[in-house]
C-alpha cells in the first residue's frame, strides 16, 4: 500500500520528535500494553466488521504476535494521513497499515522485520485495455534502475496513451505512476483507494493502480464483478523491502519484541496460512 509524500512534508518535525522521545528515555520501556493504529479500511489487509471489530491479515497476525510477546494489544482506527503524527505524538505505540519500507520512511520512523511482499497492478473495467499477462510477462520484477524500468513498461504505456490513471495518494506507487506515466496519461489522486475503484466504475477514470490484494479482495465482491486485473503484476525492489510495522526510533526494545515475534510466526508457517486465508495466495517475504 503501499503512502509516501507525506512522510516527506513532516520528516523534520518527526525527527525531532523522535530525538526528543529519545532523550528523555534513559530507561528501557517495559512493555505491558501495546496500541497499535490502522485504517480498518484497507481490505483484506484491514477491515472493519459489522458490530466495529476489526478483522482482516494483519490484525488477526497482530493478535498472534501479542499473545506470543505476552503483550496486551489495543488495536485503534486512524486515518493514514495523521498515523506518524500520532505515533510520535504518543498517541499508540505501533503503526500497522500495509506499510511498505522504504528509504524515506526509515528517516521518519523504524520498521520492524517485514511480513509480506506484495505485487502490484492495473485494475481496470473488464475489457481489452492492456496487454495480456502471460507467461514471463505474468509477472515483471522491477528494480529502481529507470534504464530497466522504461522498457519493461512500453507495453504498458503505449495501451494508456491518453488515457485517465486513479492512484491513491501518499502511497509507495504514487511516485512511479508520476514519473513513468504523467506524460503520457491524465494522473488523478485520491485520499483512498476505494475512492479511485468508485470513480472507475462510474467511468470517470480508465485504470486504477493499487497492491495486488486489494485488489483480489474488492473482486471478489458481488457489486465489483465488473472490474478485473489487467497487464503484468510489476514487483521486485522497486516497492521496498516488504510491509512491516511502524515504530518509533526511540523504541528499539519494542521493535526486538516484535521482530522475534515475526520471526516466529513465519518460520512456523502462521504468516502463510494467515496470507492465503485472506489473499487466497502466500505473500511472505
Amino acid at each position: 500500500m503501499s503512502k509516501n509524500n507525506i512522510f516527506q512534508r513532516i520528516i523534520s518535525i518527526s525527527v525531532l520528535s523522535a530525538a526528543i522521545a529519545f532523550a528523555c528515555s534513559a530507561q528501557a520501556k517495559e512493555w505491558k500494553t501495546v496500541t497499535i493504529a490502522t485504517e480498518g479500511s484497507y481490505e483484506p489487509w484491514n477491515l472493519t466488521l459489522p458490530g466495529g471489530k476489526l478483522g482482516g491479515f494483519e490484525p488477526e497476525l497482530m493478535h498472534v504476535l501479542c499473545q506470543r510477546m505476552s503483550i496486551k494489544c489495543k488495536l485503534v482506527v486512524q486515518n493514514w494521513d495523521g498515523m506518524i503524527a500520532g505515533l510520535q505524538a504518543g498517541k499508540f505505540d505501533v503503526l500497522m497499515d500495509a506499510i511498505v519500507i522504504t528509504p524515506e520512511r526509515r528517516q521518519v520512523i523504524d520498521f520492524s522485520i517485514p511480513y509480506a511482499s506484495t505485487p502490484a497492478s492495473f485494475i481496470v473495467l473488464k475489457n481489452k485495455l492492456l496487454p495480456p499477462a502471460t507467461g514471463d510477462n505474468a509477472v515483471i520484477r522491477l528494480t529502481n534502475d529507470p534504464a530497466q524500468i522504461t522498457p519493461a513498461i512500453a507495453g504498458l504505456r503505449e495501451a494508456l496513451k491518453g488515457k485517465t490513471i486513479g492512484i491513491a495518494s501518499g502511497t509507495v506507487y504514487t511516485p512511479f505512476i508520476d514519473q513513468y506515466f504523467k506524460d503520457i496519461a491524465t494522473i488523478r489522486e485520491y485520499t483512498a483507494s476505494a475512492d479511485a475503484i468508485l470513480d472507475l466504475q462510474a467511468g470517470r477514470i480508465d485504470a486504477v493502480f493499487d497492491d495486488v490484494t486489494f485488489a483480489n479482495s474488492i473482486m471478489n465482491k458481488p457489486e465489483n464483478k465488473d472490474l478485473t486485473l489487467s497487464g503484468p503484476q510489476l514487483a521486485g525492489p522497486i516497492w521496498g523491502e516488504g510491509e512491516a510495522l511502524g515504530i518509533r526510533k526511540s523504541d528499539p526494545e519494542l521493535k526486538a519484541k516484535f521482530d522475534a515475534a515475526i520471526k516466529s510466526a513465519l518460520a512456523d508457517g502462521t504468516v502463510k496460512a494467515l496470507s492465503e486465508k485472506w489473499f487466497k495466495t502466500d505473500v511472505t517475504p
